[in-house]
């Protein structure tokens, strides 16, 4: 008995539904894990939050064209904001200093060190004085800073309070407080360099990048504040991933975002770190910074 024609096309069309189901259901076993989740990032607060804003602004419009998906920027008020942030999982990458970086690394377990600006590698701090002080460079460390005021950036800092820290204790064979008449924390590179050259502290430890940027934006008066003395390079800045953003974002999702990152070419966002490039960097490139902030007492 024959089929009717409309029964043999209903039954073809069926067939090759269920066809069609099959091979998505096959492939979905295979394919990253979707999110309806933004990804998210902070950075610390370094420097001036306007300037901060846009840097990150550019970041986050780039990792959103790159990656496919959405991808916001929080600022945070602190260095330990940003620290907790991550470790809350308020966060999945952050922009951390080299302490900063230890921190959270430390706390949640599989984070990653996946870049860092080449010059993060062999980072500075500047010692910088105001001009009444009658301090001037020097390739040796100026002891002569002791009993003067002195401001260290932010608490949490590694170019602004741990290793100019180390450098004063290694050379003064004193605490800070037992070096200055009296100790600061600006709370960013920025404003320590505003501090030191109205006069408000004698001295001051500030990122030799943001002193380099702020020169060259003309925000520095050179006849009432300069450089005396740079400490040997360390590493610092560093981008830094927890371990377990591709249960959220699909396998491969962090490898796909260091890929991103190392691929910076955009001199606007390049010149707003400013970085001139970015290269691959682990959690061993900051044993010096661990040992550091140990014997200083930062971390236990």
């Amino acid at each position: 008995m024959r089929v009717p024609q409309a029964d043999q096309l209903g039954r073809t069309l069926r067939n090759r539904i269920l066809l069609v189901a099959c091979a998505f259901s096959v492939l979905g076993a295979f394919a990253p894990i979707a999110s309806a989740e933004p990804f998210v990032f902070t950075a610390i607060p370094d420097q001036d939050e306007s300037r901060l804003e846009a840097r990150f602004g550019k970041v986050s419009h780039y990792l959103a064209q790159e990656l496919g998906t959405e991808v916001k920027y929080v600022p945070v008020k602190s260095y330990a904001a940003a620290v907790t942030a991550f470790v809350n999982d308020q966060v999945q990458l952050a922009w951390f200093g080299g302490l900063s970086g230890v921190r959270a690394r430390l706390r949640v377990e599989g984070s990653r060190a996946i870049a860092q600006g080449y010059e993060d590698q062999f980072f500075e701090t500047y010692f910088i004085a105001n001009s009444k002080t009658g301090l001037t460079p020097s390739d040796d460390f100026p002891v002569s800073i002791s009993e003067r005021t002195f401001t260290f950036g932010s608490k949490g800092s590694t170019s602004g309070r741990l290793m100019p820290e180390f450098h004063i204790r290694e050379n003064l064979s004193l605490t800070p407080e037992e070096a200055f008449a009296r100790v600061g924390f600006s709370g960013d590179h920025s404003r320590t360099i505003a501090l030191v050259q109205s006069g408000a502290f004698e001295v001051g430890a500030v990122n030799f990048k943001v002193w380099d940027k702020e020169l060259e934006l003309g925000t520095i008066d050179p006849s009432k504040v300069q450089v005396i003395w740079k400490t040997p390079p360390y590493p610092d800045y560093q981008w830094t991933i927890r371990g377990d953003v591709d249960e959220t974002f699909g396998d491969g999702f962090s490898e796909r975002v260091t890929d991103v990152l190392l691929g910076i070419t955009d001199k606007e966002i390049l010149d707003a770190f400013p970085r001139s490039k970015f290269v691959p960097a682990q959690n061993e490139d900051y044993t010096l910074i661990l040992d550091v902030a140990k014997q200083v007492g930062l971390i236990e």
